[in-house]
């Protein structure tokens, strides 16, 4: 199944949360905080939204970092994944 979002949506896949602290102390899954870091899957084709002409400024494949609670999440075919506005995210990763 293909995703595509429309607009100036963007969906991502959230990289795996640190599994140990910078001290080597494992964390149980419960303890582990949500990462705020993403690989985009798909990106919509923007366009004119609420009147302003909105240019996409990532692409697939980027590794970005965006908002704590943006989006809303989505269970396709085993994977979680988020889709968010384009304005939700924060920066993209090099």
């Amino acid at each position: 199944m293909t995703i595509k979002p429309l607009f100036d949506k963007v969906v991502i896949e959230q990289v795996e949360a640190e599994e140990k602290t910078v001290g080597g102390i494992i964390l149980l899954a419960k303890d582990q905080e949500k990462p705020q870091m993403a690989k985009v899957l798909a990106v919509g084709p923007g366009g004119i939204i609420d009147g302003k002409e909105v240019v996409m400024q990532v692409k697939v494949g980027d590794k970005i970092l965006y908002s704590k609670y943006a989006g809303s999440e989505f269970k396709l075919e085993g994977k979680t994944v988020t889709i968010l506005r384009q304005s939700d995210i924060l920066a993209i990763v090099e």
